[in-house]
Parts: structure tokens; sequence; C-alpha cells
């Protein structure tokens, strides 16, 4: 018989109970009960969404010429491969470079929520798009992770003339736990050194699955977080873009989700760290939920409106 993995049975059961409570009427209005199941359904909310329809085809509706190069090695293992979508005469282009999230544990470049609408806004203002697969827990753990995605920046950096791309304005932009290995990378000139990639013009988090890995940790988490950054405060430390956080970032927009507030408040302290050392950060809460924060970037809207007027200002593109 099938049945629901532990962490989905969790947040089922939590939701049912609930929906039970809502029913009782008046008294469902308050009360330490009702509120401790609020705020356990918000805890159980997955940060890995983007590993539930993953799809290996090609996205639909590519705007003509587009040309894609598919599953390019960076590295020897076979999850170290990304995609390349080129948009028609691309010459000298900006490259928005994605990094997909799913806890750590799951998730692909063709995601559709990581890559459809953003491949639908961009590609037809001559942006090519890179999207990256890594390896993953349990093989490797985040510190590898963010090894992949710094080798991956670099090798795409690399082959972008012959793309007809231009490697010095690339945007790095991921999704929870994406943004997570984004931040890491971007946040520590160590990464970019042993890979030997070039810091990228700006860096977009889209809710980040983590910036402040000890808080998290010592907090009530969910145990998605366990299994990626373990029980070793020095290794929490290690992962941490905050507190990895030592030099001026590129320029910064920190998307959060205002429902999940923790998201907001870590993003808030990471944006005066980095302002404290000289960079530019902006937050930007949206009044979405973690998955939606990714699904609708590159959907007509303020929210899309609002990314496309930070690239413009602090990355250069001229976006028609």
């Amino acid at each position: 018989m099938n049945s629901l993995p532990k962490n989905r049975g969790v947040q089922c059961l939590a939701a049912l109970l609930l929906i039970a409570i809502a029913g009782f009427g008046p008294a469902a209005h308050g009360g330490p009960l009702r509120d401790r199941l609020q705020q356990r359904a918000l805890l159980e909310q997955p940060l890995d969404d983007e590993a539930d329809s993953s799809r290996s085809q090609p996205a639909p509706g590519l705007p003509a010429g587009t040309r894609v190069l598919r599953d390019l090695a960076y590295g020897p293992d076979g999850s170290q491969r990304l995609d390349v979508y080129l948009p028609a005469h691309a010459q000298a282009a900006p490259v928005l470079f994605l990094v997909h999230g799913g806890g750590w544990r799951r998730g692909d470049k063709t995601h559709d929520r990581l890559i459809d609408h953003k491949l639908a806004h961009w590609l037809p203002q001559g942006v090519a798009v890179v999207s990256v697969n890594y390896r993953m827990l349990p093989q490797a753990r985040p510190d590898l992770q963010a090894q992949d995605v710094a080798q991956a920046l670099a090798w795409a950096q690399q082959q972008a003339a012959a793309w007809g791309a231009d490697a010095r304005r690339f945007v790095l932009m991921g999704h929870s736990a994406g943004a997570h290995l984004a931040a890491l990378v971007a946040g520590d000139p160590q990464w970019l050194r042993a890979a030997g990639a070039r810091a990228p013009q700006a860096l977009v988090l889209l809710d980040s699955g983590a910036l402040d890995v000890p808080e998290i940790m010592n907090g009530r988490h969910a145990r998605l977080f366990d299994q990626a950054f373990g029980s070793d405060p020095a290794y929490w430390l290690r992962v941490s873009p905050l507190q990895q956080l030592q030099a001026a970032l590129p320029p910064t927009l920190l998307v959060c989700s205002s429902p999940r507030r923790s998201s907001c408040t870590q993003a808030q302290v990471y944006a005066r760290k980095s302002q404290a050392h000289g960079g530019q950060a902006e937050v930007l809460p949206q009044p979405l939920s973690h998955g939606q924060i990714n699904a609708q970037l590159g959907q007509a809207g303020a929210y899309t409106q609002a990314v496309d007027e930070f690239l413009s200002r602090f990355a250069a593109w001229t976006l028609r």
C-alpha cells in the first residue's frame, strides 16, 4: 500500500486538525491549541516543493529562434549538468544563472516552477538563461553543493563567449535551498576563487531556505534542516551565509515570503550586514507562499516588474 512520506503525513495531519478546530465555531477563533497548530503547520511548510513534478522535456512555448543546449557537463558526476537557453541572435547577452531548490535533497534544473515563466519573460528580452543541477543529499552535503554551484558558474562563464553571452554580465539567482547556496557562493570569495569564477554582477535570492543556519538549528525546525546541516555547530557556521559574509556582496535583492515571518526577518538581518560591509542590498517582501515566490516570477505584474527594475539599476540590464 502506498503511504505518504512522514513529513507530508505530519503536514496533512496538522492541516486536518486545523480544519477540524475551525469547525467548532466561536471557540476556534483563538486559544493556545489553535496557535500551536498554526505554528506547527508553518514550521512544517515544505521547502522542497520544486521536487514534486520535475520533467526532463524542454519547456513548452519557447520564443522563436531559441537555441537550447541541454545537459552540458561542468564536472565528472552525472548530477553536474546544466542547460543553456540562448535567445535568437544572441550577442554579448546578459545571463540569468538559476540554482533550483528542493531542500538540498531533490529538485531539478527543468522544473516548471523554476524555469517556465522566467524563460518566457527574459528570453524575448535578449537574456540567456542557464539552469544548473548539482549533487544533493545524501551524496553531497551543502558545502559540496556550494562547490558545485561555484564550479558550474565558472564553467559557464568560460563558455559564455562561444554562446554569444557575456561572462561579465551574469546574475546569480536561486530559490529556497538554491538561494542558500547562491548566497554562500557569492558572500564568501573563497568559493569563487577556488573555482576560478568571476563574481556575478548581481544576486537575487528567492525566499532563501537558510541565511542564518545556527539560528535555525538552535530553534524549532523541520527535519529537513537536520538532514542538511547535521548536529555540528562548527559545520553550521561554515555553511551559514550570514556568518560567512565577510565583505561587500554584489548588489543583492532578497525576495521573501511575508507569510513566512522568519524568512523576511533573516533577509533583513542579512541585508543590514551586507550594507555594513558597503554592499547594496534590498529586501522585497511578497504576500506569496514559498513556492509562489519562485513560480510567479516572470509573470506580468508588480513582483516581476520590481525584479526587473532592480536588474536595470544594478546589473545594467536594458529590458524591453
